[in-house]
């Protein structure tokens, strides 16, 4: 059903990504990011510390006498965001396959599990001060107060149901998950599975015992967020239409977030185009400067994402050729 829905997402927000660069003009957009020429090749670069401080919240979420090291959480975070960006798994096939490639890497199932389920929801929970932020700026920069509200009201109720996934999770989620299932799954080796289950039930309740710990995962997170305004305001000045860190923190946090709400279309087609045209508005760019801000970070699905699919790709070839027949 996910799967399905995630497809349909694609179609959607593909459509409405063309839809939105024939109306506003397609030789205009791109003249403009021409004139920027291999100088948006920068943009990739800038915005790869963000990628490092993800990595760095993710250690915090492990038992701290079993953290993998930094190379290999590096390598299964990239491969893993590569697969919720360019392919159509509702952000939640990349966080299957991190917690597999450190199966395979030979760390254990429950840690990487358990590690990969709170790490989801660290992300979702760094958007909360990160949506703040944005409009925080949004009101001080006096521009829309009632999409200030809207926006809050969203992270309000957002808030709510992140609460409410944790709260799910320290009552068992897993165990309880597998012994419904296992009422109608008689087969012998159900019985492990529940128990693995129960496993990393009990791992993901230390994680969150550790308070101090989980704190600081969730501030890298959100440093993280905040280091990606680097890639905006840099685009504006490369584009030929440089804006202040304050309007480009507002940019990026407010259009990070209407994306991140429509997680069921891939990789935010669309969605991101029409944020930064709304967004971009109320700061006085034009909508075809908007969308060329756009498809200019979009340059980085190419420089970093891409490569990291095909190396998925690659690892799992690995794996399956030295798997005995």
């Amino acid at each position: 059903m996910i799967r399905i829905a995630s497809y349909i997402g694609l179609l959607v927000g593909l459509l409405v990504l063309v839809w939105l660069i024939v109306w506003q003009g397609i030789d205009e957009i791109f003249e403009l990011l021409s004139q920027s020429g291999f100088s948006l090749l920068l943009l990739p670069i800038v915005w790869f510390p963000s990628l490092i401080a993800a990595v760095i919240s993710w250690h915090y979420l492990f038992p701290i006498k079993r953290i993998p090291v930094f190379k290999q959480l590096f390598l299964s975070l990239w491969m893993g965001r590569a697969i919720n960006t360019l392919l159509p798994v509702a952000s939640i096939g990349g966080e299957i396959a991190k917690a597999r490639l450190l199966i395979l890497w030979g760390h254990p199932g429950v840690d990487a599990s358990a590690s990969v389920l709170v790490d989801k929801t660290v992300q979702a929970l760094a958007l909360v001060p990160w949506a703040i932020i944005g409009t925080s700026l949004l009101v001080y920069l006096a521009i829309d107060n009632e999409l200030a509200k809207l926006i809050m009201l969203g992270t309000f109720l957002l808030g709510l149901g992140i609460v409410g996934f944790v709260l799910v999770q320290r009552a068992g989620m897993f165990g309880f998950i597998a012994r419904i299932i296992g009422k109608f799954n008689t087969s012998d080796g159900w019985g492990k599975i529940t128990n693995n289950a129960n496993d990393v039930d009990i791992l993901v309740k230390e994680i969150y015992s550790e308070k101090q710990r989980f704190i600081i995962s969730i501030f890298w997170r959100t440093l993280g967020l905040i280091l990606q305004t680097s890639e905006v305001w840099l685009a504006c000045y490369l584009l030929g239409h440089p804006i202040g860190i304050i309007e480009a923190l507002m940019l990026k946090s407010l259009t990070s977030i209407i994306t991140d709400i429509a997680f069921v279309i891939p990789n935010g087609y669309g969605v991101q185009e029409g944020g930064y045209v709304m967004l971009g508005a109320l700061i006085g760019l034009s909508p075809e400067f908007s969308l060329a801000i756009s498809l200019a970070t979009r340059i980085r699905e190419l420089i970093v994402d891409l490569p990291g699919l095909l190396y998925w790709q690659h690892v799992e070839a690995k794996y399956l050729l030295k798997k005995p027949g």
